[in-house]
């Protein structure tokens, strides 16, 4: 957009800016005339506003303020008056930034866009009644960032993104979630296999006179303290000997020899489907912490040799050594 006026010293005042957009539906074409503003209300609405002009040969071009109608009608009005042109300008407080206009009843006019600012200087200078020419140009084309069509679809573009992305989210959660609680489900039943196991196992109370009683070199594994008359130890299926309170805690999350590592739950029969459920379903980056010390995480419901109750289940082994030592240990 250019503009030529006489300044208030009698010298003409070129101006010139690559600051107005084209209507969506106007020509891009090039016109030039003489600016003229509507008489009364500057936004040029109405089916005939009136243009103060005081000519009637010369090409003009209509100078209106945006709002109070569409962007169609404010041109149309202009173009009945005899306008070649129409230039609007932004609203109040709006600085200098400009929209592309849509006119889709208004297409065989040009018509331009431009900042608030810039409009209203030119529309103060034809008021104080100088006369201004206006060239409208086709200059540099904006980018599309200018469109505020294009605006929205990026805005819906970042929304579908988001939304996108929470949901893979919250499935990738829901999955990890339904992974853990089947782990813990199929922990659960390992260690209730665990339990069964321990149960089969021969549980004895020591003796003064004893072997582990009376050897230094016979030591629990699990706490390395030597063993005492009147404990009760339990008897593995590989002879090794450990404290009942030691032991069974070990099993229930091991289930393993502390010593030679042998397989409890193998040793003595005991089904091993959960332990391969668990070892199928379990996600292979699940890391699960053991916090040691305190007191025991695992309450074993097993029968003491010493309590003082008289019935007491018969424990059962595999091993017969173990099923011998018992029956003449009740003799």
């Amino acid at each position: 957009m250019e503009i030529r006026y006489v300044n208030s010293n009698h010298t003409t005042e070129d101006k010139y800016c690559d600051c107005g957009v084209y209507g969506r539906n106007s020509p891009v074409e090039e016109v030039s005339g003489i600016v003229t503003l509507p008489t009364g209300d500057p936004r040029g609405c109405g089916p005939d506003p009136v243009y103060n002009r005081n000519f009637s040969y010369l090409p003009w071009i209509a100078l209106v303020k945006r709002g109070n109608c569409t962007f169609s009608e404010k041109i149309n009005a202009a173009q009945r008056q005899g306008a070649t042109g129409v230039v609007v300008y932004n609203v109040d407080g709006s600085g200098n930034s400009t929209t592309q206009m849509s006119h889709p009843d208004a297409d065989d006019v040009v018509a331009i866009m431009i900042g608030n600012s810039q409009g209203m200087e030119i529309a103060k200078l034809v008021t104080n009644g100088t006369q201004v020419m206006m060239r409208i140009a086709v200059g540099s084309p904006h980018g599309p960032w200018m469109d505020t069509y294009w605006l929205y679809f990026l805005s819906i573009a970042f929304f579908i993104v988001t939304a996108a992305s929470i949901a893979y989210f919250v499935f990738i959660s829901a999955n990890r979630i339904y992974s853990l609680s089947m782990h813990r489900r199929n922990e659960r039943k390992l260690k209730s296999e665990a339990k069964k196991a321990i149960g089969r196992l021969q549980v004895r109370k020591l003796k003064t006179g004893d072997e582990e009683t009376t050897s230094e070199s016979h030591v629990c594994a699990v706490c390395i303290d030597s063993y005492k008359a009147g404990e009760v130890v339990t008897v593995l299926t590989c002879d090794h000997i450990f404290h009942k309170a030691c032991i069974e805690p070990w099993l229930l999350e091991r289930r393993t020899c502390p010593m030679c590592k042998c397989d409890i739950l193998k040793a003595l029969g005991v089904e091993e489907e959960t332990k391969e459920n668990l070892s199928a379903e379990s996600p292979p980056d699940v890391t699960v912490i053991t916090v040691t010390g305190g007191e025991p995480l695992y309450e074993v419901p097993l029968t003491d040799p010493a309590s003082p109750h008289t019935e007491r289940p018969q424990h059962l082994y595999d091993n017969r050594a173990f099923q011998g030592d018992s029956e003449a240990g009740r003799r």
